[in-house]
């Protein structure tokens, strides 16, 4: 038995499941180059905004009370800016996750009387009291902004016929969110949200287009922010913070949509001016160097998940062969009991709290109980190695994230010898 097997064995992987996972890995040699060829390009793209923008260990400096002149946060948000090539970005430990980022965005440019369209379908479920989907207190309904949103065709792809339909004098901004969230569909690449954009110009050319980015930065060479967008929004504890930003969230886009961001974060007359960075600048940085190569290893895993349980007969999305446009990856298990037993997996292979077994509960902003495994460095952190999903049809549970190959190649056995050990799956 060689070392490593005698590791997988001390860590209770089976030698049917290890070897079960080897043989598939060794088919993915190709496909894990091309990965890894695509985060060189990107790690090359973020060391080259940051030698322009000529950072220092200054970058780093404790900057307290208003945050006037904080070098670090201005340097890091032109760097965010040349990254996404955008004229602007605000890119803040205030804004809290991504949600909030989204909600900021959204607050910030439209006014009463304005229409928000989401040209993909219903958007991720905690945007839907932000919206106002579902009531809440400080919804956009209860500015007076309207929403309207086009389904997708049963293929998952854009409807344009019904887009052109809803477009009208009301509409002030079209959104489109990138990952696939808690649904089933396909993910959208960069091309096909250039493709609606340029469409939604067409029939309207002053509309806002903005892009839910989030799980999606760093897995394409390029990002939406190429192909047309107006603002494209995301969480720090996603893919650009690489595991290391403890909190925080980005926007970047035009000039003038993200002075509005920023100055509805703050306050008018402040805006961008204000918002100590409190000494989190070098999480911010270093997350961001590594982010290429972090999210390049989620990839990897993404991958190895999908061509496992597609071989075990379960409905993945994307399929082991699609091309990847986010970190995310859909597998139906069919029953609770499965999801729960996968994500007890992802539990047992995380470096913290390893030994606690994560159950359903209400979370807030859901509408059924969801179940989260995620031992991260960072609460919260979905760059890091975690699976979740809500507790109802089709028992779904979304994979993401592996700060290493090899943890996320753990992660994914363990999820596998898990189902093993419950009965659920026999090799």
């Amino acid at each position: 038995m060689s070392e490593i097997t005698n590791m997988y064995e001390k860590m209770g992987i089976r030698p049917e499941v290890l070897k079960f996972g080897n043989t598939i890995e060794e088919d993915l040699k190709e496909r894990f180059g091309e990965i890894n060829q695509r985060a060189e390009y990107n790690q090359l793209k973020v060391l080259h905004a940051m030698q322009k923008n000529h950072v220092s260990a200054d970058c780093f400096n404790y900057v307290s009370g208003y945050g006037y002149d904080d070098h670090g946060r201005d340097t890091l948000e032109k760097i965010y800016a040349d990254v996404f090539h955008t004229e602007s970005a605000l890119v803040r430990p205030q804004i809290t996750c991504g949600t909030h980022a989204l909600a900021l965005s959204l607050a910030a440019n439209l006014r009463p009387g304005d229409e928000l369209l989401a040209a993909g379908g219903k958007p991720y479920d905690t945007l839907e009291e932000v919206i106002g989907i579902r009531p809440s207190k400080g919804s956009l309904a209860e500015y007076g902004i309207s929403y309207r949103q086009v389904d997708l065709l049963e293929d998952g792809t854009f409807d344009f016929d019904s887009i052109r339909e809803a477009i009208n004098e009301k509409t002030k901004m079209v959104t489109v969110q990138r990952s696939k969230g808690y649904q089933t569909r396909p993910s959208f690449s960069v091309a096909q949200i250039g493709e609606v954009i340029r469409f939604v110009k067409e029939i309207k050319p002053g509309v806002i287009c903005m892009v839910d980015n989030c799980y999606g930065e760093f897995v394409e060479e390029i990002e939406p922010s190429d192909v047309g967008a107006d603002m494209v929004v995301g969480s720090l504890i996603k893919n650009p913070g690489g595991g290391l930003a403890p909190i925080g969230g980005y926007i970047a886009g035009k000039e003038e949509l993200i002075e509005n961001c920023a100055y509805r974060l703050t306050s008018p007359g402040l805006g961008k001016e204000v918002g100590a960075s409190l000494g989190i600048m070098q999480s911010f940085y270093q997350g961001l160097f590594l982010a290429p190569t972090v999210v390049a290893s989620a990839l990897k895993g993404a991958i190895l998940a999908a061509k496992i349980y597609e071989k075990l007969g379960y409905p993945v999305v994307p399929n082991g062969t699609e091309s990847r446009h986010d970190i995310i990856q859909a597998v139906e298990l069919g029953s609770a009991e499965a999801m729960i037993a996968f994500c007890h997996g992802i539990q047992a292979a995380a470096p913290v709290d390893s030994y606690v077994a994560p159950e359903p509960w209400a979370m807030p902003g859901y509408d059924s109980d969801v179940i989260m495994a995620a031992g991260t460095f960072v609460q919260g952190s979905s760059i890091e190695l975690s699976a979740d999903g809500p507790i109802k049809p089709p028992y779904a549970v979304y994979f993401q994230g592996g700060l290493t190959w090899p943890s996320a190649k753990l992660g994914i056995l363990m999820s596998l010898e898990h189902l093993v050990r419950a009965g659920i799956v026999k090799l």
